[in-house]
């Protein structure tokens, strides 16, 4: 009986996971005070809890760029912070992602990562009307806090105790919001109450902790191991692929390994077809060198690592090919086309891209059955 005991012991040891000290982040116990924080934020000022001293009520979000979910609550928390700031409430926001630890494959819905400077590139693009700061470098406030998911809410009292931790209400999809909690929470301390409902589980991405980069370094790894080819293309293969038969979002690249911009902005499209990759959406590069080439166009790809659908000119007539594809292109490149299925034109454009406008006509432009409402989100103005 003793062995056995010991054996069970043993195993249950084994298969236990264990949990190393910097990965264990409780979350703010109810009744806790408001941890002390000093953050750097968008507007290139330090924001810190005793600057809210005088607010009645503190809410607390801890949000982020890339996660989708915390996306279609931006203009939710907007709301709360313009609905409340002449009632004596204040609203930060909290951005506690190691930007570094989030990978590719989790970006796949987002145009910017979860950096300092990628948070003020969210923050012009939806005109936060809050204080939207950073604590992805350290994590020792999110520590404080213990947020398990983007977004997560903190609500404090005038004692700045905390009354309230959760989501911001029960469904990500607004138009099937039945009960406002963040909102009721924020009504029942304006009006000396009891919150009805204290604590509620917040849905969304988990929170990256920095320990979480060892995934993102594994990431890359494997990119720089996957296969790296090329195939030469001939007419009909080109004007098989301005048709885009492949129901799927097809970005094309036209490049030359002589042509300076071209190589410049080709490790663009590659972290591109990386971040979307796992949605219903292709990358194929077309290099308009001659067919003899082909060992200096492999050189460029091996070096980029690019494990997408490469194609090369396969005949000296590099005008037919060009004509084949697009009778209207006037041979320069870059050259780059968004297509959706079917062969309808997104984006057309000669010359160097705009990283950033293309990456959120992909996502206005891939289909959100996965996630409903994402789509509409992207498509706003």
């Amino acid at each position: 009986m003793l062995l056995r005991a010991l054996s069970v012991i043993l195993l249950t040891i084994t298969l236990t996971p264990v949990l190393r000290g910097e990965d264990a982040h409780p979350t703010l116990p109810l009744g806790a005070q408001a941890p002390e924080f000093c953050l750097p934020g968008i507007d290139d000022g330090t924001h810190c809890l005793k600057d809210y001293s005088s607010s009645q009520v503190l809410v607390i979000v801890f949000t982020c760029n890339h996660c989708p979910t915390a996306q279609l609550y931006e203009n939710r928390i907007k709301r709360l912070a313009s609905d409340y700031r002449d009632r004596g409430v204040a609203l930060v926001a909290i951005e506690p992602n190691d930007p570094q630890a989030v990978r590719l494959d989790e970006m796949g819905y987002t145009d910017v990562g979860d950096s300092f400077e990628d948070m003020k590139i969210r923050a012009a693009y939806r005109h936060f009307n809050f204080p939207y700061v950073y604590d992805g470098e350290t994590q020792s406030v999110a520590r404080a806090y213990g947020p398990s998911a983007t977004p997560h809410v903190f609500i404090f009292d005038s004692e700045r105790k905390l009354r309230y931790e959760g989501r911001v209400d029960n469904n990500p999809r607004e138009p099937f919001v039945t009960q406002q909690d963040a909102r009721n929470a924020i009504e029942a301390l304006l009006a000396g109450k009891p919150v009805p409902v204290a604590k509620t589980p917040s849905f969304g991405c988990s929170t990256k902790w920095a320990y979480k980069a060892a995934g993102r370094k594994q990431e890359l790894a494997e990119i720089e191991r996957a296969a790296v080819t090329v195939k030469l293309a001939g007419v009909e293969d080109l004007q098989a692929l301005r048709k885009n038969p492949a129901g799927k979002l097809l970005l094309i690249d036209f490049w030359a390994t002589w042509c300076g911009p071209c190589v410049k902005e080709f490790p663009e499209f590659q972290s591109m077809y990386r971040m979307y990759r796992h949605r219903p959406f292709d990358l194929v590069t077309v290099s308009t060198n001659y067919p003899d080439a082909q060992a200096g166009v492999m050189r460029v790809l091996e070096r980029e690592h690019a494990s997408s659908t490469n194609l090369l000119f396969g005949s000296m007539d590099i005008y037919k090919l060009m004509a084949a594809f697009d009778p209207d292109w006037s041979g320069a490149v870059p050259y780059t086309m968004l297509i959706k299925p079917g062969g309808e034109v997104v984006y057309r454009h000669q010359d160097e891209i705009d990283p950033l406008e293309l990456r959120r006509l992909i996502i206005a432009n891939l289909p959100d059955d996965d996630y409903i409402g994402h789509q509409a989100y992207w498509q706003a103005k």
